[in-house]
């Protein structure tokens, strides 16, 4: 069974969702079997509100941008069948899914429907940062920085890019990932590996066996006498294997 997750970011008008902010853009990134999928959900969302001068200084999006895209509930049901029984990936998650939550409670009755933790399992990178790296900077720039994930291209919060970024910090952080960037049809990579990370095949063969003779016993022997002169005659490679003897492994 594929263990399926979504790594999932927003953009909003302000800070507070019980204050009536609300979410303008989201960002989604499919990742399957710890492989990204290449699926993604990306939308702008008409907040039908203003957005707050802290919030655009942030993500540069303004007001006017968004006239004209359409609203949460005309995306809502697209955005519930791409997350639906994954497990979503956030950072700093109950910031995210307290405006996913605050969207969905002002839909029509008719197209309301579970809260996000009731579709989705969460995990919270914040927090999951946190207990790796106690008392240090765990924002995403400062986890991208820590793991080498290139952010150079984030010069404001964007959702996508942000979930993309995230990505790749939470493969490496949970133990290390391919570059999002590989295709399954590149060409095999260095050291006997494919491209995607999996072995390639070696016929089978018997291995080769050099057997020590001559002048070689003779200076193994004579590098013996030396460690047991140094170690007050005693030399344990001589009391587990004779100088002459084979290994028994």
């Amino acid at each position: 069974m594929s263990n399926r997750q979504i790594v999932l970011d927003t953009e909003t008008t302000g800070l507070e969702a019980e204050r009536g902010h609300r979410i303008i853009e989201i960002g989604c990134l499919e990742l399957v079997n710890r492989r990204p999928s290449g699926r993604v959900f990306h939308r702008y969302i008409n907040p039908q509100r203003d957005i707050d001068e802290g919030a655009a200084a942030v993500h540069g999006i303004q007001r006017a941008q968004l006239e004209k895209e359409p609203t949460f509930a005309a995306i809502a049901e697209d955005l519930f069948a791409f997350i639906d029984g994954a497990e979503l990936v956030i950072h700093n998650a109950p910031f995210d899914v307290g405006f996913l939550d605050a969207e969905i409670a002002r839909l029509a009755q008719s197209q309301r429907a579970r809260q996000t933790v009731q579709r989705c399992r969460v995990l919270d990178t914040l927090a999951l940062a946190r207990r790796l790296h106690p008392g240090q900077r765990n924002g995403l720039d400062a986890l991208c920085k820590r793991y080498s994930v290139d952010n150079s291209r984030r010069e404001l919060h964007g959702a996508l890019l942000d979930a993309q970024l995230l990505a790749e910090v939470y493969l490496a952080m949970t133990g290390g990932q391919a570059a999002l960037q590989l295709a399954a049809d590149e060409q095999a990579g260095p050291l006997g590996s494919s491209a995607a990370g999996v072995p390639l095949a070696r016929p089978a063969q018997a291995l080769a066996v050099v057997v020590a003779v001559g002048a070689e016993l003779s200076a193994h022997e004579a590098l013996l006498d030396i460690i047991a002169r140094a170690a007050g005659g005693r030399c344990l490679w001589r009391t587990g294997v004779g100088s002459n003897s084979a290994p028994t492994d």
